[in-house]
């Protein structure tokens, strides 16, 4: 779309400039009047923008109305096309404007060749501009950007449209049709894939997809095929043949892309296929990898979204919830960074580590931002204010259930420890949402105030 508005900028501004000479001849100069176009054989560059033609219109007519003849009626007419169509351009103007019986006719032929000049660049335009294609999502799941993620090529791409627009300010330096730089590459052409991504396949062809998946280095097959694998591990019957078929360590593998579009829809495959006990057998072995991977990543962003839901899929039971003990810093910390929706699935996945008593002592211990007491603010949403309240009241009860109170010497003053129990300030911050507006937190926070 940027070369086709291109194409018609400079095809507006060629129309309005010869339309801009012949109106000022008819109103200004009279019929008797003769004028000298200069000629100008420096080739232009391919793209002017409409001031800029308009602009030399004004120049070369200013230049004609000073330049009369003395001597002869009867002067000669030089017109001369800028426009870069073709080698024959000049000679057809010269051929046309001599040929005519005035300055009328001269000005006339100049603004038919001219328009068609401009139509016939504007329609090769349109052609190159229909070639090139850029990657798109495929099918069936939301756009990450939507959600922040930023890291796809269509980002790029909007940048890289933004740029297009703002050429017809300026000129080009070159003539070629160059294809948007893109991060990752780009499919041209189409692929017949074999199945529609939301079919509802059984075990043959789950295994051609798998296959399908393994074989290709195609970023854009890759991510039809995780898709349709994604759409499928949502049925439980799928998820056992899917395992069975050995595609958990092919999925696992394109984690380890750089493409974050192919991680984030490995991530979404195997969240689907965490449901399932035995499948979470399998995956606990890239548990770690999932962990730091959502750590590391861009903040807030689809992937980091998307491993955070895996994580908190893997943590519902007590099987695996020590393997990212180490993390717990990390995930206050990205509690305390996040934006809202990476609040709420980082208090979701905390959540779950409280429900379980095993956990409550390296939980507490970890050190955290004292600007956590910031979410008991009566500004947040009800959802942010059940979640951080449920928080606070699975940790006060399993302290009292393992006897920690009792042994408060050995946590430090930076630790959850002493935020949320020693402090006082929590309890204060609740305390002061007993009146909130919204009935279901209070409710809640009375519930919470019975326990301390």
């Amino acid at each position: 779309m940027g070369r086709t508005r291109e194409a018609g900028c400079v095809a507006a501004g060629v129309v309005i400039g010869a339309g801009a000479c012949y109106c000022v001849y008819r109103l200004t100069w009279g019929r008797d009047n003769e004028i000298i176009w200069n000629e100008d054989d420096d080739e232009e560059e391919e793209s002017r923008n409409i001031s800029e033609t308009g602009k030399g219109a004004k120049a070369n007519a200013g230049a004609g109305a000073g330049a009369r003849l003395q001597g002869d009626s009867k002067a000669k007419a030089e017109v001369a096309v800028e426009l870069k169509s073709g080698p024959d351009v000049k000679a057809e103007a010269h051929s046309k404007a001599e040929s005519g019986g005035g300055l009328e006719a001269k000005a006339k032929a100049l603004f038919s060749i001219l328009k068609e000049q401009a139509s016939a660049k504007a329609s090769k335009a349109a052609k190159l501009g229909s070639i090139f294609g850029t990657r798109a999502h495929a099918p069936g799941l939301p756009c990450p950007g939507v959600r922040g993620g930023g890291c796809h090529p269509v980002r790029n791409g909007a940048r890289t449209g933004s740029k297009a627009s703002g050429k017809s300010k300026g000129r080009t330096r070159n003539k070629s049709s160059r294809t948007p730089a893109l991060l990752w590459p780009v499919r041209k052409g189409k692929f017949n894939f074999p199945y529609k991504i939301d079919d509802i396949l059984g075990a043959t062809d789950l295994q051609k997809v798998l296959n399908i998946l393994e074989r290709s280095n195609d970023p854009f097959i890759q991510e039809v095929a995780l898709v349709t694998l994604g759409n499928n591990a949502a049925y439980s019957f799928n998820q056992n043949a899917i395992r069975e078929l050995g595609g958990l360590p092919i999925i696992a593998k394109l984690i380890k892309t750089k493409d974050p579009i192919i991680r984030e829809k490995a991530y979404n495959v195997l969240n689907n296929l965490s449901v399932n006990s035995e499948n979470q057998g399998k995956i606990k072995t890239y548990i770690s990898q999932v962990c730091d991977d959502t750590m590391i990543c861009r903040l807030d962003s689809a992937v980091q979204m998307a491993g955070l839901r895996l994580l908190t899929n893997m943590t519902v039971t007590n099987h695996y919830q020590h393997l990212l003990s180490y993390s717990f810093p990390d995930f206050f910390a990205l509690l305390f960074l996040g934006n809202y929706f990476t609040k709420i699935q980082i208090m979701k996945l905390i959540i779950n580590f409280t429900e379980n008593p095993a956990m409550t002592r390296e939980l507490v211990s970890c050190k955290v931002p004292s600007e956590l007491i910031s979410l008991f603010n009566k500004e947040w949403d009800r959802e942010i204010l059940l979640n951080i309240l449920t928080l606070f009241e699975n940790i006060n009860d399993n302290i009292k259930n393992e006897g920690l109170a009792s042994s408060r010497k050995e946590f430090s003053r930076s630790s959850l420890f002493f935020l949320f129990k020693e402090s006082g300030v929590c309890v204060k911050k609740i305390k002061a949402l007993a009146n909130h507006s919204d009935l279901v937190v209070k409710v809640k926070v009375l519930k919470v105030l019975t326990k301390l």
